[in-house]
Order: structure tokens, then C-alpha cells, then sequence
């Protein structure tokens, strides 16, 4: 099948490799003529494990290519996947813009049957926006030409998307007419030989269903951050609870960790679209605006540790940061907590030393020449004369570091654990100070 992505983001790149590698013709549009010059000279402008080695291979094979010619785009593919970006407004809205001007180009230049195909996450009606902008264009031309749009929601994790497309366990379409099912079921054939994992519904409803599986995800963290807060007030270990409640199957174990907060591009952003939807629509979402609340204040649950620790005014104070992006295996800092933890810091007068395994760079490009923050390359350099040591995001090379060379590194040995990654009774008899969450 040929097949064209609009937009080489972070969807639109996974996507495009993981279907080219099916053995399907991929051509990958963007108008940003710089990501293009990178993924054409075999660069990848972002981090993802293993879509380095799957783009490569599929460039070679001449199954994957890139362009900013919008022309050739449109005329490539009988599908058209949509795969924009959607950043929130500044009422907390998906701003849809870049998702109609695609629609538009897309109906100012077909020719022929399309199936358009929106991958991006966007609020229910976004669809029959986008088949209303094609339609506009087409009436523009006069032209009476065929098309289908469909809704294909991604349940990528940053970190294993590579994995998480080429075995889904499920894949959502939402769709309205025949002609748009069948070649969506032809194009997912192949991803699901072992059992079928096509779950068919009306759009608006797989629309709806992105946003419900991120937000649910997103209550369970909340939730689990504020047990763990009165877990530390009631004496309680919040590890322990746990176990004891996924051992539940109705409940499970998923997303019940305890940390200082998530981030990221999709669940702060679809958390807050979901409520600006609910609105919209004259149904207030009070869970979801507690889950938003909750997040926000367990952001600050470091900062706050640290000045119960150390004092209001941290002037004079270093602090070690152990981790910038806001999960393991990725560049992302998006909304991490790590910009939250920083800068309340730097505002007490502290300076503070960071590593991260792979956000340095784009930690240079959010911070820029901060006064008082300093971004090594060392993961034990950070620690030197440092007060204290903080951990902010779970990379497995800060699970079990060499906790000899830590304290005698430290000025004082203190570690704040903002993801519980030590035993409080291991480091206790190390001889530290050890602050986690809910334990």
C-alpha cells in the first residue's frame, strides 16, 4: 500500500517507519524543511529506542522517504495519515489548526479516492471538522472526488513505541463507511496474525476513547501520589499498599508507583483537552480536574522535602539531580518534573548540578544559560560537594548505583527519592538520610 504521514513528530516518524516495515510504501511529509534534512541524511531528530535502526533499514530498502513537497504528498498515498501536532491552547483546548490546514491540503490537491486517516490525538468532532475542510476545498475546485475519514488513535509509550505498533494490543478505528474499514483492515493485517486486535467503532467514539484510556492511566498516578501522601502521615509504606491492592485483578498493577508526578506530551495535555471538552459540553469532570490539581501539587513534593530538610532559604545549598526527561528512554521534557523541581530551587537560592543519560541537549534548549544550574555529562560529577542527592526520574543506571562513591561524594548524605528506587532500610544502614515518597 502507499502510504503518506503528514507531520515527522514523534506519531507521525514511529508510524511511518513501522508501516514501511510491513512492506508498505511510506512517504513521510513535514514543513519543516530542517527535520527533513536530518532524516534524509539519515539523522533522527528525536529519541526513541530501536526507530533509529527500523528507519535505516526501511531507507535502504527504498520502502521510506521524506519531503516537504506538499504536492507530491497528497498524490503519493491512497492513505493519508494525519499525524500533526495538537498543543493546547491557552484554555486548555487542542489546537487543531495545524490538524485543519493539513484536511485542506490535502482536499485543495487530490485527485483521486483518499482515505484520511487522523492519527493525531484530538477531541470527539474533530472528524467531520476535518472532512468538513476537505469538502470546502473540493466545492472550491468543483470537484467530485470520493473520500473516507477515519479516526486511528495511537497508544504509543515513549520509551517502547516501536514495539508497542509492531505488537498492539489493540488497535482503535473508528469509521463510517465501508470503503475506510476495508483498507484500514488491510493495512492492520499484518500486525495481527496471532489474534485479531481491530476493535471497530463509530468515529467520534474512538475520538473519545484516546483521551479516556490517558486520562484513566493519569487518575490511577494521582491517585496512588496522593495514598502515598498520607501514607507518610499515617506511618504507612505506601510500597506495601501496593502490592496488597494489585494483587487485586480488577485493580492490577499498572501505573499504581508512586513518584513526584508525571509529564510528558500527552497526559497533562489530554487531561486538560478532556476537561475543556467536558465543558464545552456542559458536563464538569470532577474527577479529572482533582487529577490535574493532585499532579500539579506532587510536583512540588521535592522542593517541599528538601526545604523541611534544609530550610526555607537555600542559599549557600547544591543539589545534585539525578534525571531531566520525564520517563526513562526518552528526550522528552515536556512538562517534567524536573523544570518544576529546578526552578523552585534556583528561586530559594540554591544552585543545582543535573544529569540525564540522554536530555542534556534539550535540556540546554528549555533551560538555556540558567544562573545557578549546571548540565554535566557525568552522572557522578553531579554529586561532587553536592548537599544532597534527588532522583527524579527512573533510569535504570540510577537503580543501583555505587552508594560508597555517593556519600563520599556528598557534602552531607541525603538523598531525596523522588521515583522509591532504594530500599528506605538499605540506604538507612549505608549510613543516609533517605526521603521517598509514601514510605
Amino acid at each position: 500500500m502507499k502510504i503518506t504521514v503528514v507531520g515527522t513528530g514523534y506519531v507521525g516518524l514511529v508510524t511511518g517507519a513501522c508501516l514501511a516495515e510491513m512492506g508498505n510504501d511510506v512517504l513521510c511529509l513535514d514543513v519543516n524543511p530542517e527535520k527533513i534534512r536530518i532524516l534524509q541524511e539519515g539523522g533522527v531528530p528525536i529519541h526513541e529506542p530501536g526507530l533509529d535502526k527500523v528507519i535505516a533499514s526501511n531507507v535502504a530498502a527504498g520502502r521510506l522517504h521524506f519531503t516537504t513537497d506538499v504536492d507530491k504528498a497528497v498524490a503519493f498515498g491512497t492513505a493519508q495519515f494525519i499525524a500533526v501536532g495538537t498543543p493546547p491552547d491557552e484554555d486548555g483546548s487542542a489546537d487543531l489548526q495545524y490538524v485543519i490546514e493539513a484536511a485542506r491540503s490535502i482536499g485543495r490537491r487530490m485527485t483521486e479516492y483518499k482515505v484520511v486517516i487522523d492519527k493525531s490525538t484530538v477531541p470527539v468532532g474533530t472528524a467531520d471538522k476535518v472532512r468538513a475542510a476537505i469538502a470546502e476545498e473540493l466545492s472550491i475546485r468543483g470537484a467530485a472526488i470520493g473520500y473516507s475519514v477515519v479516526s486511528n488513535p495511537e497508544f504509543l509509550k515513549e520509551g517502547s513505541a516501536v514495539e508497542d505498533f509492531m505488537k498492539p494490543d489493540r488497535i482503535v478505528v473508528g469509521a463510517d463507511d465501508e470503503r475506510g474499514i476495508n483498507l484500514m483492515k488491510s493495512l492492520y493485517a499484518p500486525f495481527q496474525r496471532n489474534h485479531d486486535k481491530l476493535v471497530l467503532m463509530d468515529v467520534r467514539s474512538a475520538e473519545l476513547t484516546k483521551y479516556a484510556a490517558n486520562a484513566m492511566l493519569a487518575t490511577r498516578i494521582s491517585f496512588m501520589n496522593e495514598l502515598a501522601l498520607l501514607a507518610e502521615k499515617l506511618g504507612a509504606d505506601i510500597e506495601l499498599v501496593r502490592h496488597g491492592i494489585g494483587s487485586d485483578p480488577r485493580i492490577g498493577y499498572h501505573f499504581l508507583y508512586a513518584g513526584c508526578g508525571y509529564g510528558g506530551s500527552c497526559f497533562p495535555k489530554d487531561v486538560k483537552a478532556l476537561i475543556h471538552s467536558g465543558e464545552e459540553a456542559g458536563q464538569t469532570l470532577r474527577v479529572l480536574k482533582a487529577v490535574e490539581d493532585a499532579n500539579d501539587a506532587q510536583k512540588r513534593v521535592l522542593a517541599e522535602k528538601i526545604c523541611e530538610r534544609f530550610g526555607e532559604d537555600l542559599t549557600g545549598k547544591r543539589f545534585a539531580v539525578w534525571g531531566l526527561a520525564f520517563k526513562p528512554n526518552t528526550d522528552d521534557m515536556r512538562e517534567a518534573t524536573s523544570r518544576v523541581l529546578i526552578n523552585d530551587l534556583l528561586a530559594k537560592g540554591a544552585t543545582v548540578a543535573a544529569y540525564d543519560p540522554v536530555a542534556r541537549e534539550e535540556a540546554q534548549r528549555v533551560f538555556g544559560d540558567m544562573p545557578g544550574l549546571t548540565l554535566s555529562r557525568s552522572q557522578t560529577e553531579v554529586l561532587r560537594d553536592a548537599d544532597a542527592l534527588v532522583v527524579v526520574t527512573e533510569w535504570k543506571e540510577f537503580r543501583c548505583p555505587d552508594f560508597d562513591e555517593v556519600k563520599q561524594l556528598l557534602q552531607t548524605p541525603v538523598v531525596f527519592d523522588g521515583r522509591n528506587l532504594y530500599e528506605p532500610r538499605e540506604l538507612k544502614a549505608l549510613g543516609f538520610e533517605h526521603y521517598p515518597i509514601g514510605r
